[in-house]
């Protein structure tokens, strides 16, 4: 590489020291998280995966910064990992669990090969070979091990996506429908509250027959999963009728603690099923959208008929 087009690079990519920099503390960070989630991890095929991982991570952290001691020694020395995302890390894989944490970090790395790619031109030859072998782990091999992952809350995210999908359409259906026969938050809070109960019930016998039929899941945990995930929902679907005494504005909190908790579960499928986000969100925000007004318009023909007129604000 000529002199000149390394002075285009420098001018093209930035000064490469801050490039290397920033390269070697994302590596040695992940190298710090999948080490953290290795010590955590009980199955043995996880934890050798992700002692992979981690020891790739490593060796991607020390080829950038050779390539940044070149350039500046002391700086090289400075590069540590970032303690609060391996801390925010370990917290996500206690509550989300570690398939979904290492496909969120891949999902984030997911344009490395490209950039890296980008930076050939002003890497050096003697150290082609080496670059070459970092974006054919990006590309392909932590794609490999991260797919080697078994856990098994993802076995069951079906039937909790089910329990909670069922039961935001649904009680967002009978709130919905109460708008056109009472004022009354109370009353609507209420009836959202039993009408979940018994749907919570008759949703987790429906699982539990269901995964009779599949012999690599227990239907009693499935059962218990799809029949729980529906009523915590509707127990943050029925809170604003209890806390504010307005029906319309509590109705309009409701849907769009509805909304949030569609767009929670649909980001979770998601990234763990590498599904596209949008148009899964879409479709569940639009159901459940349409239910409510179709139950609204049936609670106003009840409420016409019956000669009711609530209250709504």
């Amino acid at each position: 590489m000529t002199d000149g087009e390394k002075t285009a690079a420098g001018r093209k990519y930035g000064d490469p020291r801050d490039i290397y920099a920033a390269n070697a503390a994302n590596e040695l960070t992940e190298h710090y998280v999948y080490a953290a989630l290795a010590r955590l991890e009980k199955n043995a095929g996880n934890r050798a995966a992700l002692e992979k991982l981690s020891m790739q991570e490593k060796t991607h952290y020390e080829f950038w910064k050779t390539l940044l001691k070149e350039k500046d020694a002391a700086a090289a020395e400075r590069i540590a990992p970032r303690k609060a995302t391996v801390a925010g890390a370990k917290l996500l894989r206690s509550v989300l669990g570690v398939t979904f944490l290492t496909k969120l970090l891949e999902e984030h790395e997911k344009e490395a090969p490209e950039k890296y790619e980008a930076l050939r031109p002003v890497v050096p030859a003697e150290l082609q070979d080496r670059f070459t072998k970092i974006i054919e782990d990006e590309h392909s091999h932590e794609r490999t091990l991260i797919a080697q992952l078994k856990e098994a809350r993802v076995s069951y995210i079906g039937f909790i996506v089910l329990g909670l999908a069922d039961a935001i359409v649904e009680i967002t259906g009978v709130h919905s429908g109460f708008l056109g026969v009472t004022g009354s938050t109370l009353i609507a809070g209420v009836a959202g509250v039993i009408v979940g109960f018994a749907a919570a019930i008759s949703m987790g016998s429906a699982a539990y027959l269901q995964a009779k039929q599949e012999p690599d899941k227990s239907a009693i945990a499935s059962a218990f999963a799809t029949g729980i995930s529906y009523f915590i929902s509707v127990i943050f679907l029925a809170l604003p009728y209890f806390l504010i005494r307005t029906m319309a504005t509590a109705f309009t909190v409701s849907t769009s603690v509805g909304i949030v908790l569609i767009a929670a579960f649909t980001f979770y499928g998601a990234v763990v099923f590498e599904r596209k986000f949008w148009r899964e969100f879409g479709e569940a925000a639009g159901l459940m959208l349409i239910t409510a007004v179709a139950t609204f318009i049936w609670g106003a023909i009840i409420g016409a008929i019956f000669h009711i007129s609530p209250t709504l604000f």
